[in-house]
């Protein structure tokens, strides 16, 4: 299987003042989750805003591969016909999700708990990260592996039992990941499947449970954590879906807003679910400009318009229960830590190291190569911000990570010289139109 792709090098350069209104590409997560509950429903799914970007597109294709029909209609407009729980086809090849973590890690918890055999595989990259962690209920749920990869990696093959066991399973980590897999395996066990999450993680599965008729029930668990109790072998029914806008995607323009001087930007429709916004509270923890123009609901989510304008950051200190409304963000927020005055630690960040690449090598490696003084920390990483001139300069090696190559051409925008990422081919797995975009407010991509 051949996923090697010529390395596409890509420069960001200081710029004038960014403007404008857009509007980043659906979230996805949701749109992951969007294509799975399509296929585990009755009846035909419409959705609207999906991602089409590769990953999305993985997921897509392993829905069809297991019975579902989908159509696209246009941009971001899908139906899906599904087959209902429990009547999933055995696929006639290897399921390949490419760079797509979360994708091919719910997928299994869909398919091992089916009485079907099923082969995962993906990328150079996919091949690094754990599953483990998602095989271990599996098991204890009646799943076989029958092959793995070494240290529970893809390539593997997983077969289900003829009817899943019921669990209650306590997540070893924060990870909506592993909270997903269990209650998508769940969907298929008779009586009552338990997670315990000791830090509450995005909570995108549970409110599509909900949206497409599963019964469940989420209530508080110590301090930060939910116990989520979900009925299963459930009629899922077909229901529309609106994906809004990805706060994780938008998070690129929204930093590049707030460090490029004299920017004033308009994020339209922008995902503010509690357990995604912590970004957002960060940024204004450091001093950002950033104001909600209106909000609304689409799909069951909270979103706002948000408007950003370049802001003199100070550097704080960012606390390690954050982390899982923020993850993916990391990297950029590195960026931004960049350019305050004073000094910002990230603590708690051990989920990085097991990313599409190890994330925290990767961001300190990065701002090293820009001039930034930085360290890790055990688990934290520390940025000395420069009160606004970074001098750039650098290229970075971006370890086929798409979120890693976004967030320094972001810093390129703003530091003295250029910065250059090695490889920006990855950027088409979660946001296809981000040069585009970008370069639309005003900068200089290419």
């Amino acid at each position: 299987m051949a996923h090697a792709q010529h390395p596409i090098p890509v420069t960001a350069r200081r710029t004038g003042l960014l403007r404008g209104h857009v509007r980043v590409p659906g979230d996805k997560s949701v749109s992951h989750r969007a294509m799975i509950f399509g296929l585990l429903a009755i009846g035909e799914t419409t959705i609207s805003g999906l991602l089409e970007g590769e990953d999305v597109m993985r997921t897509a294709d392993a829905a069809r591969a297991l019975g579902a029909i989908i159509h696209h209609d246009g941009p971001g407009a899908w139906r899906v016909r599904g087959v209902g729980v429990g009547g999933l086809r055995e696929p006639k090849g290897t399921l390949d999700f490419g760079n797509a973590g979360t994708g091919s890690r719910l997928m299994m918890g869909v398919c091992g708990a089916h009485p079907i055999t099923t082969i995962f595989d993906g990328d150079a990259s996919l091949r690094k990260r754990p599953m483990r962690r998602i095989l271990d209920p599996l098991e204890l749920m009646g799943t076989t592996i029958v092959s793995q990869g070494e240290g529970g990696r893809v390539p593997l093959t997983l077969r289900g039992p003829r009817e899943a066991v019921p669990i209650v399973y306590r997540t070893p980590v924060a990870s909506a990941q592993i909270k997903s897999a269990v209650l998508l395996a769940g969907l298929a066990a008779p009586g009552e499947t338990t997670v315990i999450e000791t830090e509450a993680t995005r909570d995108h599965t549970e409110t599509m449970l909900r949206h497409f008729g599963a019964q469940l029930v989420s209530t508080p668990e110590g301090a930060h954590g939910r116990r989520i109790v979900l009925t299963g072998q459930p009629e899922l029914q077909a229901a529309p879906i609106v994906v809004p806008a990805d706060p994780s995607s938008a998070a690129f323009p929204l930093v590049a807003g707030l460090i490029v001087p004299g920017s004033d930007i308009v994020l339209e429709s922008v995902m503010t679910n509690p357990l995604r916004s912590g970004l957002l509270t960060t940024l204004r923890e450091m001093g950002a400009d950033i104001t909600v123009e209106s909000e609304a609901n689409e799909g069951g989510e909270a979103v706002a318009t948000l408007r950003v304008r370049a802001s003199s950051l100070r550097g704080v200190e960012v606390p390690p229960e954050r982390a899982p409304s923020m993850i993916d963000e990391y990297p950029v927020l590195a960026v931004a830590a960049s350019f305050a005055t004073g000094t910002t630690r990230m603590r708690g960040l051990q989920e990085l190291r097991v990313k599409e690449s190890d994330r925290l090598a990767a961001v300190e490696a990065g701002l090293r190569a820009a001039g930034v003084t930085c360290a890790i920390e055990g688990d934290d990483l520390v940025v000395e911000g420069s009160g606004g001139t970074v001098a750039g300069g650098g290229t970075v090696a971006t370890h086929l990570d798409h979120r890693i190559a976004m967030s320094f051409l972001v810093m390129g925008l703003a530091t003295q010289a250029p910065m250059q990422v090695d490889d920006g081919a990855m950027i088409a797995t979660s946001f296809p139109s981000f040069i585009a975009l970008m370069n639309g407010l005003g900068a200089d991509i290419g």
